[in-house]
């Protein structure tokens, strides 16, 4: 009966997540009309308070806020209910799509209609790229965090600690002076962090488990290997599904061909998990036109993992990387909210921020370089210009129009029949 009082709430949070396109600046506008001015859940106030504290963890920052709303109404029971319903839309949607690409691949059709979601993909990144800079970048010590994250990014893209290396040196730096954002407040009360065990139990076997599969060549690595990826990176991602992508290039597309990781591999029958490059373009493009949170190109990842073992086995990969990469983020989230009141009060937190954003900034610009790389854009080829000019135009439309994203998405589709 205590659930029945919420079904409009949960029925706004639906349409919330089959409408809201963006990222996690169109989700606050949309959680702004539907929870605050339409229904007036909550306030502005608590909206703007939820939306920075989410910023201040790592995850899918969009999926966190729309929990606290569903926390505040009713409790831990809906704010589980509330996670599944805004992520189930877009996960079944990518999900879906990987399928959609593996029988257009097993029929021998042709794939050209998405030639031209790769250099979107890529314009987009770099469209992002701009915006977290002017929003990141504002002081000294910043710009130094930027180049330097962004140069070792782009030397190092294959080596798979960089990201996590960068991101705790970011952090770092930026405490090293507290003129910035001095401590004002005395902190009354210590942070209970008991809490957090779980999160790091699961991180923590996760990651034995995933390395005891590869060595014994266990027949179920690649689904064990692909949820330690994923709740790793769902662990340590600042900056929302922008950030995501190029991460999980490097370790899908990347790392599977460096030559360390194909030695320790040679003598086993379970293969790691490879995306095809082609493939995790056009899944990068594709999750632009979906509404919900652009963490659901997980859900294609793992489809495509599993695609070469049957529907059974597809679907189960789309599951475990939905859960995967969304539960460090509700974990994190549930767990830190109640103490919020006292760890904000902690400047070295807002000083940690500035540094990691940083560093964030400067992954995203150098993996926009990196992931240029692997597109047609050198000489005078047909294909090489319309490459350059799709990236330079995505980034011109979305920079200076206010053109819908998945309009951009279906302008490059109708290109590639055209072209």
């Amino acid at each position: 009966m205590k659930l029945l009082r919420h079904i409009p709430f949960l029925k706004a949070v639906f349409l919330n997540s089959i409408t809201a396109f963006g990222g996690p600046q169109g989700h606050y506008a949309m959680n702004l009309k539907t929870f605050v001015r339409q229904r007036r859940y909550i306030s502005e106030k608590e909206l703007m308070e939820y939306n920075a504290f989410c910023q201040l963890l790592p995850g899918a920052s969009s999926a966190q806020v729309i929990m606290l709303i569903g926390y505040k109404r009713g409790g831990l029971p809906l704010s589980i209910l509330t996670l599944f319903i805004w992520i189930m839309p877009a996960a079944i949607i990518m999900g879906g799509f990987s399928f959609l690409l593996q029988h257009l691949d097993n029929q021998g059709k042709d794939n050209d209609i998405f030639k031209f979601i790769q250099p979107m993909a890529v314009g987009f990144l770099a469209y992002a790229s701009l915006i977290s800079f002017r929003q990141a970048i504002h002081n000294p010590i910043t710009r130094v965090i930027f180049l330097i994250s962004g140069i070792a990014t782009y030397l190092f893209f294959k080596t798979p600690w960089i990201f996590p290396a960068l991101i705790v040196l970011g952090g770092f730096f930026t405490n090293l002076s507290d003129k910035r954002i001095p401590q004002k407040d005395n902190i009354r009360q210590e942070i209970k962090w008991g809490n957090i065990w779980l999160f790091a139990l699961i991180f923590v076997v996760a990651g034995i488990l995933s390395e005891i599969s590869r060595k014994n060549d266990w027949e179920t690595r690649r689904p064990l290997n692909l949820f330690e990826n994923m709740y790793r990176y769902g662990s340590m991602v600042f900056g929302g599904g922008q950030v995501l992508i190029p991460m999980l290039y490097e370790q899908y597309v990347e790392r599977p061909k460096a030559p360390r990781v194909q030695k320790k591999n040679e003598d086993k029958d379970q293969s790691v998990v490879v995306i095809d490059k082609e493939d995790f373009y056009t899944g990068a493009g594709v999750v632009r036109a979906v509404p919900g949170p652009v963490f659901s190109f997980a859900s294609f990842i793992g489809g495509m993992a599993m695609k070469d073992r049957g529907t059974g086995w597809q679907i189960l990969g789309i599951t475990i990387a939905t859960i995967a990469i969304f539960l460090p983020s509700a974990l994190l989230v549930l767990f830190f909210f109640p103490i919020w009141n006292n760890l904000k009060k902690y400047a070295v937190v807002y000083r940690s921020l500035e540094g990691i954003n940083a560093t964030v900034v400067g992954i995203m610009a150098a993996s926009t370089l990196y992931m240029m790389n692997d597109i047609a854009l050198l000489g005078l080829k047909t294909i090489n210009i319309l490459n350059i000019s799709i990236i330079i135009s995505t980034f011109l439309l979305l920079s200076f129009t206010r053109l819908p994203a998945p309009l951009v998405v279906f302008i490059c589709l109708l290109l590639g029949v055209v072209f």
